[in-house]
């Protein structure tokens, strides 16, 4: 089990098919919006600033940033995503270059004064998969850039909200999950059953790797970043055990 986990990440395929809307339709813009202006504020961005969206999904973060004037580069291991990225950017004459590929395998010659990955997105890799990503985001930083990085799989979070079955609905899709809580390495493993309006269904699996706040500093520390703060409210509150989400503040070391 543990060989599939580290020579395959099944939540390449995660965000294809309904789960993929159901996604958008899961995110309120009003929050996408919120941790724009936080973005905008906090790392005193200004027009012309190179930013980097690792695991961009459909851009809700990458298009809010290009609108501003940012210069942004969107990443996403997904055609449809990044396709529907390609595509407003250019109908929208947005400075944007939306880009498919292996996160992990990202190359370029360019240089960002920030990067993000938002949405939970580094919890979908393992420990050393996740070291990986933040040396090449390190890379790629120009000196006294950040990383900025939200996620509700940090021990601190899931160890108060796990639960083993639930389910909602979200624009007429029932959505059922059923979770298992692991270690060797800690993960929660989910298999989400979705039924659309019509009547048919989709099983999808996925996986978040847990990580404590320390570990995640200690990852972060050895790719060359230092932790500067934890906010559960982007710039308003700092993070405390149990809030449900979290928002890693990192700036380049040296």
């Amino acid at each position: 089990m543990l060989k599939d986990l580290k020579t395959e990440n099944i939540n390449n395929s995660y965000f294809d098919g309904y789960y993929k809307d159901i996604w958008r339709a899961a995110i309120p813009d009003e929050l996408t919006l919120k941790e724009v202006d936080f973005m905008l504020q906090y790392f005193n961005l200004k027009p012309g600033y190179k930013i980097l969206d690792i695991m961009c999904g459909y851009g809700r973060h990458a298009l809010s940033l290009a609108k501003k004037g940012m210069l942004v580069t969107a990443v996403d291991n997904l055609s449809d995503y990044i396709d529907e990225v390609k595509k407003i950017g250019q109908q929208e004459n947005l400075p944007i270059t939306a880009i498919e590929t292996d996160v992990i395998q990202y190359e370029t010659d360019d240089s960002f004064d920030l990067t993000i990955c938002m949405g939970n997105s580094l919890n979908f890799f393992n420990a050393e998969d996740t070291l990986k990503l933040m040396k090449t985001i390190d890379r790629y930083l120009k000196p006294g850039g950040h990383f900025l990085i939200n996620s509700w799989s940090l021990t601190e979070i899931v160890a108060k909200h796990f639960t083993e079955k639930g389910w909602r609905e979200t624009n007429g899709f029932k959505f059922l999950t059923e979770s298992k809580y692991l270690f060797y390495p800690t993960r929660v493993e989910t298999n989400h059953t979705i039924i659309s309006p019509d009547g048919n269904s989709e099983n999808k699996t996925g996986i978040d790797y847990i990580f404590s706040i320390s570990e995640m500093e200690t990852m972060l520390n050895n790719a060359g970043f230092n932790l500067k703060e934890v906010y559960s409210i982007p710039g308003k509150k700092k993070f405390i055990l149990g809030e449900p989400r979290a928002y890693i503040i990192a700036s380049k070391a040296n």
